[in-house]
């Protein structure tokens, strides 16, 4: 952690003062980073058979986050988790991020040292070097922007548009589980309103707020997947839902798709959960978002490779674009519209 005993208000500081401050003890650690932060630009090398990918996330307070119930730190690991994710969807792997934020005059320098403590944090995990950014004040709260710069093998990156009819439709992990967590934090919070002196009830939810407040990207599934010689005809992140991105890949790929209810991966808690508040799970699972599991189809060839993994799980298939985008119910397997009903951005 740094040391904020001793250091001067952001003010005394100014803006390089607290750069400076954030950035002194930043080691880089991958070889394609030439240059890192101290000048004009950050300088890169990559191979020629290497392809590059970059995506940049804007996290505003009020609208992505809210700071009564999210800590700083842990705003700063999401913050930087949302965008490997990105990465690791495009089956490529991260090595930069830039980092820039405009605060408020509500926070000081050990509230900024915590969210770039998260930073780094996230970004030590998964072997990626900070090598730029920017600060700023702001009138309206926090605002966060990350840009994150991979690298993958020409003719390994995976996007929305391979998908082909009879591929298996996967997913990662389990999901629901962060709509819930959300819930749980805002159920809380009004309760605190109407009793300030109360406590908290998250008592046996640890799970579903981890996943709320500290997702993890899964580069592990990228590992796994290039150990077991698959390459992905498609895939995404899930950060809008189940079914918005469902249906990103079926727009890209002109095509249709059938999933099956009893095979959507939920854990125990956001079941729970979701019955305590009178919610769907499934419900949860399609529109909920920012699980941040990877959404992916693979040739029906290989699905003996995939079969038994535990954390992957097979939810359906691809389908010829005239029958649609179903999902087929557990009770009578009725087939259901999917709609996009997930997180809407503007």
């Amino acid at each position: 952690m740094m040391d904020t005993k001793t250091v001067k208000s952001i003010s005394e500081l100014g803006e390089f003062g607290l750069i400076s401050y954030l950035t002194d003890n930043i080691v880089l650690k991958n070889s394609s980073t030439i240059k890192g932060i101290g000048d004009d630009a950050a300088v890169l090398s990559y191979p020629a058979d290497r392809r590059i990918v970059v995506t940049t996330d804007l996290l505003t307070e009020g609208i992505h986050f809210n700071l009564l119930y999210v800590p700083l730190l842990h705003l700063g690991y999401k913050a930087v988790m949302v965008n490997l994710s990105d990465v690791f969807a495009m089956n490529a792997r991260p090595r930069q991020i830039t980092v820039s934020i405009a605060l408020s005059s509500r926070f000081d320098t050990p509230a900024v040292s915590e969210l770039y403590e998260g930073i780094r944090m996230a970004c030590d995990k998964h072997g990626v070097d900070i090598v730029g950014g920017d600060t700023s004040s702001s009138r309206s709260g926090l605002h966060i922007s990350i840009t994150a710069i991979g690298e993958a093998d020409k003719d390994k990156l995976v996007y929305r548009d391979g998908a082909n009819v009879n591929d298996l439709i996967c997913v990662s992990g389990d999901l629901g589980g962060a709509y819930m967590g959300l819930q749980l934090l805002e159920r809380e919070k009004e309760v605190l309103k109407a009793n300030p002196v109360g406590k908290p009830q998250l008592d046996g939810y640890s799970y579903i707020l981890q996943r709320q407040l500290k997702p993890e990207a899964r580069g592990d599934i990228i590992t796994l997947l290039d150990a077991l010689g698959i390459r992905p005809s498609s895939m995404l992140d899930i950060s809008d839902g189940l079914s918005s991105e469902l249906l990103h890949i079926c727009k890209a790929s002109n095509v249709g798709c059938s999933i099956y209810e009893e095979k959507i991966p939920m854990d125990s808690q956001t079941k729970q959960f979701a019955q305590e508040l009178n919610i769907n799970p499934l419900v949860a699972a399609l529109n909920g978002g920012e699980d941040y599991e990877l959404l992916f189809t693979v040739p029906l060839a290989d699905y003996e490779k995939i079969k038994n993994d535990p954390d992957i799980t097979i939810i359906g298939h691809i389908t010829p674009p005239d029958k649609g985008a179903n999902l087929i119910t557990a009770l009578g397997g009725t087939p259901i519209p999917l709609q996009a009903q997930g997180w809407r951005h503007l």
